[in-house]
């Protein structure tokens, strides 16, 4: 047998399914393999989808994440070290963005820091990267800081739209509207004890993240579909999550940033806190005082065309000048978007730029995100 043949089974063996993966393929759900996972990647279609969140209300099961606890008198220390941002500024119920910075410039991953209480927090980073921050936050953890991966146990929806927080409001007695954005309770959810509800989320649109044991996951899942009838609630796949994101301009790791982009260039300086050392901050210093070569911009076609990962950016001489990282058609705009890095001296807002489609020269221009107000 070919070894290609050998590995593309053993990859098709090792995709993981999250506790509903079965439960989508009943409701009709297209599922593809995602970052070592079967997940939905669209229901009725990624138009309609989208624009349910926007407007009203829609359910993502992004059980896929990963979730680790860091608990003990150290865990704060061991996280500054870390975590570009600093943690020391969090209070209990607090949520904070923020990147792990490898020691070469570039970003392991940019994850969630939620403080439990004083010695006990709750990471979230991306699926395709769990076993890697895993690693990286162990080798880094010299004081015995207790560590638990749960992810394998762990089913996370995210319930996202305008209207989430009324649809969602009878399942519990957590104040859902007066959450302010990046903080999050602990209650009792859907008859579900000890649930983390966290007003978060990846769309621009508002809503609320939903944290639960596997074993509660169906429950959890079909309490908020009953209690969201009246609502318009529908189930939201994968592809909707990015169109939507995108139109925040919101980074997705390994489209936008990866291991050997530099955060700063990335337009990451504002969660980079040099108040405090950690990992290759000197370094990142260093990068920020004599600038970087190229950003990460956002920009709207203006001729016809549709913008994909690693297509050339080139200026009017056709000179490249950088490269596309995300683009699609904006479902709300009705125009293409995308994110991009290029040389400093074209990231200014309002640029022309040009994006190479199939060898052509397609005219574009840099747009400050977010797209969507």
């Amino acid at each position: 047998m070919p070894i290609f043949e050998k590995n593309r089974i053993y990859q098709i063996a090792m995709i993981k399914n999250t506790a509903l993966s079965e439960h989508h393929q009943t409701l009709g759900a297209k599922m593809v393999p995602f970052a070592g996972f079967t997940m939905p990647v669209q229901y009725s279609g990624i138009n309609d989808e989208h624009e349910t969140v926007r407007t009203a209300v829609g359910v993502f099961d992004v059980s896929h994440m990963g979730e680790f606890i860091l608990k003990g008198e150290k865990a704060l220390d061991l996280l500054q070290k870390i975590s570009s941002n600093d943690v020391s500024k969090l209070y209990d119920g607090k949520v904070q963005y923020a990147y792990i910075p490898n020691e070469t410039g570039g970003i392991v991953d940019d994850f969630l820091t939620y403080r439990i209480d004083e010695q006990t927090y709750f990471l979230v980073v991306n699926a395709s990267n769990i076993d890697k921050d895993w690693d990286w936050i162990s080798k880094y953890n010299t004081d015995g800081v207790e560590m638990k991966n749960i992810s394998d146990q762990t089913s996370l929806f995210a319930v996202q739209g305008p209207k989430a927080a009324e649809a969602l409001q009878s399942l519990t007695d957590i104040e859902l509207a007066p959450m302010e954005y990046y903080t999050f309770q602990k209650g009792v959810f859907a008859g579900v004890e000890n649930v983390l509800v966290s007003a978060t989320g990846y769309t621009g649109a508002g809503g609320f993240e939903i944290y639960v044991a596997n074993e509660d996951a169906q429950k959890v899942w079909d309490a908020i579909f009953e209690a969201g009838a009246s609502y318009g609630i529908k189930p939201i796949g994968l592809g909707a999550r990015d169109t939507l994101r995108l139109e925040m301009g919101f980074c997705l790791y390994g489209n936008d940033i990866d291991d050997n982009t530099s955060p700063l260039a990335a337009g990451l300086g504002w969660v980079t806190k040099f108040s405090k050392d950690f990992v290759n901050s000197e370094n990142l210093k260093a990068e920020k005082e004599r600038g970087v070569a190229q950003k990460l911009v956002g920009f709207e076609m203006i001729d016809r065309g549709i913008p994909r990962h690693d297509y050339e950016i080139v200026d009017a001489a056709g000179n490249k000048i950088g490269r596309v990282t995300s683009g699609t058609q904006s479902p709300t705009l009705k125009k293409s978007i995308g994110l991009g890095y290029v040389d400093t001296a074209f990231a200014k807002d309002g640029s022309e730029i040009f994006i190479s489609i199939r060898n052509q020269p397609i005219k574009a221009v840099v747009r400050k995100a977010p797209f969507v107000k």
